[in-house]
């Protein structure tokens, strides 16, 4: 896969690359008759702004400035993301070769917006192809792009054609490319061994849940988790989601889409750590064995769980992944889940909630995550809400009463399965993109996995 970036090409066309403030001087350098031609063309070197100059002479591409909000290394990230299906066929070279870290940031955001989803649907045209950046770092681009496309198309499939048994698959042939072991209870089993929760989520769907187990990496390590929410589609259960709910719930899985992204790049990074990836893989299906409002579910914990609502399933399927994944005591334990619409209220679409008792590990990820533009926002662990999960009938409940604050209380719910000890990280995503920008088209989008990942690096390597 070579992402439309190239090693070489006959005759490339030039690309300039301008903010706000270099503009001036790089007209100055091209020419008066460049000038001219800009100022008819009232370029002012906006962000994703395009300006082909005449007889060939190449493509200025605007870059905002520093001091706006998506200045910096978003600016970066994104600024060639349009330019691969925007601009004419052909091969591009960047007239200027930039230093490490913005050469990788402009070969990923080019390699991220030649993307395009052509399971079913032919895409209209080739991308544009671009020459290397001279100091990019191939293999981590390279890595990453593998990782995002891997997610997305994960994300972007149907549900009928991406069940738990798929994603299961999924998971055992990511496993292979990295000499990694891959272990998955299914159906039953899920109570001989232990998941009684996410059994109960999955039983009544006919493709029938799993628990899926990857490890890779020495033993000796610092031991890192990862757990995703493999919801393959959410009908709401019995209560049963209004149709308009149901529409995107192919994405549901959307967290198990990005830790095995994620997983995929840091074992092709062959990092110094210990890896596990545990994703509880359901459909929330209808028929006559589903679960019910109000029953009470037992939990691998022993924690015993009155349902609220079969509509907010993710919860009690992560936590049976939870307990065991803290049974390890792992140096970092992450989870990823398109957990709450309540989040999606609070933030909107392009910021992923964190949850973490720890903050210097907030700090940490949150200043990660302005690095790789790949944004983040957190919510407090308010311990005064944890009050609204009790029952009368159980220890817990899994939603409470309250129609507010339902980010918090779902991630108060999942901390009863994780040790106040643990570094633990909690992310709410919504896993898709609601609009197409440079870099992001609209469609699946694994959230946070830049982030992560250097959060990651810096945690084993520092």
């Amino acid at each position: 896969m070579s992402f439309a970036l190239v090693d070489k090409a006959e005759n490339p066309r030039l690309l300039y690359l301008a903010t706000r403030d270099t503009l001036e001087g790089l007209l100055e350098t091209l020419g008066a008759d460049v000038r001219a031609w800009a100022d008819s063309q009232g370029f002012t070197a906006d962000p994703g702004s395009q300006l082909g100059l005449p007889d060939n002479g190449g493509v200025i591409v605007g870059m905002g400035d520093d001091s706006s909000p998506l200045g910096g290394a978003d600016a970066e990230f994104w600024a060639l993301g349009a330019l691969p299906d925007s601009l004419p066929l052909g091969s591009y070279v960047l007239a200027h070769q930039p230093a490490e870290p913005t050469a990788s940031r402009l070969a990923l955001g080019w390699a991220l917006g030649a993307y395009a989803f052509t399971r079913y649907k032919k895409r209209k045209r080739a991308p544009a192809s671009l020459v290397w950046p001279e100091q990019a770092n191939r293999e981590r681009v390279t890595a990453m792009a593998e990782a995002v496309y891997l997610g997305r198309d994960l994300i972007n499939t149907p549900a009928g054609d991406l069940g738990p048994k798929e994603l299961a698959a999924t998971a055992r042939d990511v496993a292979e490319q990295h000499r990694a072991s891959c272990s998955v209870i299914t159906g039953d089993d899920l109570l001989i061994e232990n998941y009684p929760a996410v059994h109960a989520v999955g039983r009544a769907a006919t493709n029938g849940p799993r628990l899926i187990d990857l490890r890779w990496g020495d033993e000796n390590h610092p031991k890192i988790t990862l757990v995703g929410k493999g919801v393959c589609f959410d009908s709401g259960g019995l209560d049963i989601k209004p149709a308009g709910g149901m529409q995107l719930m192919k994405k549901d899985m959307g967290g198990a889409a990005s830790v095995l992204a994620l997983a995929h790049a840091l074992m092709r990074a062959k990092l110094p750590i210990r890896l596990r990836v545990l994703i509880p893989a359901v459909e929330n299906a209808i028929s006559g064995n589903a679960f019910h409002p109000l029953d009470v579910l037992a939990t691998r914990k022993g924690l015993t769980v009155e349902v609220g609502n079969t509509d907010a399933e993710g919860r009690l399927i992560l936590c049976d992944a939870l307990a065991e994944a803290d049974r390890e005591k792992p140096a970092l334990l992450i989870d990823c889940a398109t957990l709450t619409g309540a989040a999606r209220v609070a933030l909107g679409p392009d910021l992923p909630v964190i949850f973490t008792r720890h903050d210097a590990l907030a700090d940490d990820l949150q200043n990660k995550a302005a690095q790789q533009a790949d944004p983040v926002w957190r919510l407090p662990l308010w311990p005064g809400y944890r009050r609204l999960l009790d029952s009368k009938v159980a220890d817990l409940s899994s939603t409470g009463e309250s129609s507010f604050n339902g980010a918090i209380t779902a991630a108060l719910f999942l901390a009863e399965f994780v040790d106040p000890s643990t570094k633990w990280v909690h992310i709410d995503m919504i896993a898709w993109n609601t609009r197409s920008r440079p870099g992001r088209p609209e469609g699946g989008e694994v959230q946070t996995i830049r982030a992560l990942f250097a959060l990651i690096e810096d945690y084993v390597t520092a």
